[in-house]
């Protein structure tokens, strides 16, 4: 596995990582797909989760005391539950269909952020039911794949947070949702000891992303770069969406 090819995707695998935290919450979807070019998605993810918990301790000081508590207090229960989902039919799935079904969520979220830009309207209410659905397709996406921000996304963007407020509650969310997701990849077995000593080496560059998100994050007009983004996003999705296909169907 730890091939020079392995290492480049891994690497900036990382840096998206910690680019998430540092406030840019879509990039984060990006990891495990950049890292299911080289090694199987169910792998790349149990390898991620500690480079996620480690980011997030960073991204919790530097968004601290920036939040809106009643998005999590009705995102964080559904979001357990799509955890819990995730976690009883994790035997169930083939790494195909996991692959597949990153893809789609990659796909339909970069579809509607091209075709319905966010930017329009004026702010909706935090209401409790939509925040329970998407909370829970969020859990459960992040259970499987580290790919909670498309839910989350659906359910905030249309909020209009302040870029800070917005950026240190998504922070906090997936702090959360990762954090509970530690019991169930251990007792998955996905966080042996040669994933922990390989995820020890990946937040070096995780917590450089951190720093680097945080900067881009207030200095960088937020249309242009999300916009990039999506496009990133579309790409790969496209990619994995196919090659599943190719597996499962064909």
């Amino acid at each position: 596995m730890e091939t020079p090819e392995f290492w480049a995707v891994a690497v900036i695998a990382a840096l998206l990582v910690g680019l998430s935290k540092g406030g840019l919450p879509m990039l984060g979807s990006l990891a495990v797909p950049v890292m299911a070019l080289s090694i199987s998605p169910v792998v790349a993810a149990g390898l991620l989760l500690p480079v996620f918990v480690v980011s997030d301790m960073f991204g919790l000081w530097a968004w601290r005391g920036s939040f809106n508590a009643r998005v999590l207090r009705i995102v964080i229960p559904g979001a357990v539950a799509g955890i819990a989902i995730g976690w009883a039919t994790a035997s169930y799935v083939p790494e195909a269909a996991v692959r597949l079904l990153i893809g789609v969520i990659g796909l339909v979220f970069a579809a509607n952020a091209l075709l319905r830009p966010g930017s329009e309207g004026s702010p909706r209410e935090a209401k409790v039911a939509p925040g329970l659905f998407w909370g829970t397709l969020t859990g459960f996406t992040s259970f499987v794949s580290h790919s909670g921000a498309p839910p989350w996304q659906v359910y905030t963007l249309p909020l209009r947070m302040e870029k800070t407020i917005f950026a240190g509650t998504s922070t906090i969310a997936f702090a959360i949702i990762n954090a509970v997701k530690l019991l169930p990849y251990y007792a998955l077995g996905q966080l042996g000891t040669g994933n922990l000593k390989l995820a020890a080496l990946l937040t070096l560059p995780a917590l450089a992303g951190v720093a680097l998100g945080v900067r881009l994050t207030r200095l960088l007009p937020p249309k242009l770069f999300f916009r990039l983004v999506i496009w990133a996003l579309l790409i790969i999705s496209l990619k994995l969406a196919f090659d599943a296909s190719g597996e499962l169907f064909w």
